[in-house]
């Protein structure tokens, strides 16, 4: 039991160190596909702009212009020969598709590239990849615009997509239309670069002024990059972990306690106690498992109370025919005539008939009790089966008048599932058990419904009071224990009875007989489960 539990609390800690050893790595790696992509979102915007005017302008003229904005922008720009760059075939299409692709250095500096033309790449080393590049992006465009008239700025801006520039871009008219301060503004006109930083959204935005007007260019917001701090995942992992582990740790408590009651009940059952009972908690596994260690114990306590039972009726059985078998072994040794010899010789042969009937019921019964019988169902007319076990009877005696009263439903309804062997022995016991105890008369009849099925013996003897009818199914039982020979048995007749409507889902039941006597009746269902 306890070995169980250990291996619980400790694949419960075990996934708690699995947990937090895979919670950093993919927090890690999620950090790290976090930081690439940012990368490429802060660089993408200036890399494109500077690539898109290359393209524009005549070769002679491209070192020039390139050398004059590396310094401004403080980026060593270089043009390289497509077929000299060395990028395998998937940054290849990554550039073609106007993507930008950062290759770091070092934890700050990266060679960002991007595609001039099908010829030419543009490659620049960035000291550090941060915020402050979209400075360089605002100072860039800005220096594009100033080329257009401010009527034409507008459209010209709404051709360059969010996504070719990586962060949005808007034009405004004036400084007083944008939630700017006096010294904001002050700024701007002077021609100077805002920006402006809001610890509630972590994003991050940036103003420019036009030199010739009053229009404002807004480069934002950019969303500042937050990497997940590692510890603080860490703890709230854990936290959930052991919040859910007290949880389980409390859960399988309850469980381990309960199993312990059903270990001891079990221990105390092995030893002899066989009146122990496990109280049934719930309708979990464990409740269920509780109530079939009863069923089972119930079950083999049965059989133990079977046994002894047995072992009193056999040998209470036994003692008579033995006794009169030893009588007559005497009797032969003292008879002068051959007549004599025979008698007893006869009377020998009956005791051993007996011991064989008795011996056969004896088998039948425990069959029938100790275990669940292989059962035949085949459709069978029941009536049929009534007709000649009422036949049977009838020719070995002629005191008793004993009618079978045909049933009269419809052929259909005659024919039932049922084991023929065993049936035809029920309705035996009855008719037997019933010719012995009746004055004159015995009836017996089968009727059926939808449902169920019935038989009904009758007879017009002493009858059996009421407060006797569960007695008389006990095995070994007899209502006068000093009938003879010739007018008692061996007390199962019944007991197999009801045993065989037991396994055929049915009742035996007791009443008073309209004859006057007793009527013992057969009630089971039409159809059985298989």
């Amino acid at each position: 039991m306890s070995s169980i539990f250990l291996r619980i609390y400790g694949g419960l800690l075990f996934s708690l160190v699995l947990v937090s050893v895979l919670s950093g790595i993919v927090v890690t790696i999620v950090n790290s596909v976090r930081l690439v992509e940012y990368r490429e979102d802060m660089a993408s915007g200036t890399f494109r702009l500077v690539s898109d005017v290359l393209s524009s302008l005549p070769g002679d003229e491209r070192q020039k212009w390139l050398r004059d904005w590396g310094y401004k922008l403080s980026i060593p720009f270089s043009m390289v020969p497509m077929d000299q760059a060395g990028f395998d075939e998937d940054t290849a299409k990554q550039l073609i598709r106007g993507d930008v692709d950062v290759r770091m250095l070092n934890e700050t500096s990266a060679i960002i590239t991007s595609q001039i033309d099908d010829k030419w790449l543009l490659q620049g080393i960035v000291p550090e990849i941060s915020e402050q590049m979209a400075s360089g992006t605002m100072i860039f465009l800005r220096h594009l615009l100033q080329e257009y008239s401010p009527q034409q700025r507008s459209a010209i801006l709404a051709q360059q997509s969010p996504e070719s520039l990586g962060i949005p871009v808007i034009l405004a008219e004036s400084p007083a239309s944008l939630q700017l301060t006096p010294l904001q503004q002050n700024q701007l006109q002077q021609g100077g670069i805002v920006t402006v930083l809001s610890i509630r959204d972590e994003t991050l935005q940036l103003y420019a002024q036009m030199t010739d007007s009053d229009q404002v260019l807004r480069l934002g917001p950019i969303r500042l990059l937050n990497l997940y701090p590692f510890k603080l995942i860490l703890t709230i992992g854990l936290f959930v972990l052991l919040s859910i582990s007290l949880a389980i740790y409390i859960l399988v408590r309850g469980m381990e306690t309960r199993l312990r009651k059903l270990e001891r009940a079990a221990t105390r059952f092995s030893r002899g106690d066989f009146d122990v009972r496990v109280n049934v908690e719930g309708a979990d596994s464990i409740g269920r498992l509780s109530m079939a260690f009863n069923a089972m114990a119930d079950h083999i306590q049965r059989l133990l109370d079977l046994q002894k039972e047995m072992i009193r009726g056999v040998s209470h059985e036994l003692r008579t025919p033995v006794a009169r078998l030893r009588f007559g072994l005497d009797l032969i040794a003292d008879a002068e005539t051959q007549q004599q010899r025979e008698t007893q010789l006869e009377g020998m042969d009956q005791d051993i008939e007996e011991l064989d009937h008795l011996v056969d019921e004896f088998l039948t019964y425990a069959n029938l009790e100790q275990s669940a019988p292989t059962l035949s169902l085949k459709r069978h007319d029941v009536d049929k089966v009534v007709a000649q076990v009422v036949g049977e009877h009838l020719r070995l005696q002629n005191r008793i008048e004993l009618d079978h009263i045909p049933c009269n439903v419809l052929n259909p309804r005659r024919f039932v599932e049922i084991d023929r062997r065993y049936i035809h022995r029920a309705v035996q016991n009855l008719v037997g058990n019933a010719c012995r105890y009746a004055d004159s008369k015995v009836q017996v009849r089968f009727s059926s419904t939808q449902d169920t099925c019935r038989i009904d013996v009758d007879d017009d003897g002493p009858g059996i009071p009421e407060e006797q009818w569960e007695r008389v199914f006990s095995a070994f039982s007899r209502l006068d224990d000093s009938r003879t020979r010739k007018s008692g048995g061996y007390g199962l007749g019944l007991s197999i009875v009801r045993r065989i409507m037991y396994w055929h889902g049915g009742r035996a039941l007791i009443s008073h007989s309209a004859l006057g006597g007793a009527r013992f009746s057969l009630v089971w269902p039409r159809k059985q489960r298989h």
